[in-house]
């Protein structure tokens, strides 16, 4: 079975730039969609971004839209998340998970794997 390791978060100013990155171990990565999620305090659980099997589907939120861009490479077990033009509201824990299916106009279907998350501040 996958598993999944989220690295690259940290504290940034307003305006600047994180790239987070999900690393699978375990199991081929070809066969997976992934999405990109985020927890505040006190707020929900919000789908960001997610990428289908054949990088033919992705999806953003709205409120990274234009910001956020997700990538992919199978080659090396890995999905990204490049965020520019960070603001404070952007504040959370981010997780990588495995989900069913990727629908650009929709979002990210059922999860299943998740990983650990890696904490994104963006504070002045």
């Amino acid at each position: 079975q996958v598993q999944l390791v989220e690295s690259g978060g940290g504290l940034v100013q307003p305006g600047g730039s994180l790239r987070l990155s999900c690393i699978a171990s375990g199991s081929s990565f070809d066969y997976y969609s992934i999405g990109w999620f985020r927890q505040a305090p006190g707020k929900e659980r919000e789908g960001v971004s997610c990428i289908g099997i054949t990088r033919g589907s992705i999806f953003y939120a709205d409120s990274v839209k234009d910001r956020f861009t997700i990538s992919r490479d199978d080659a090396k077990n890995r999905v990204d998340l490049q965020m520019n033009s960070l603001k404070p509201e952007d504040t959370a824990v981010y997780y990588c998970a495995t989900v069913d299916y990727c629908a650009s106009g929709y979002g990210p279907g059922s999860t299943s794997t998740w990983g650990p998350g890696t904490r994104v501040t963006v504070s002045s």
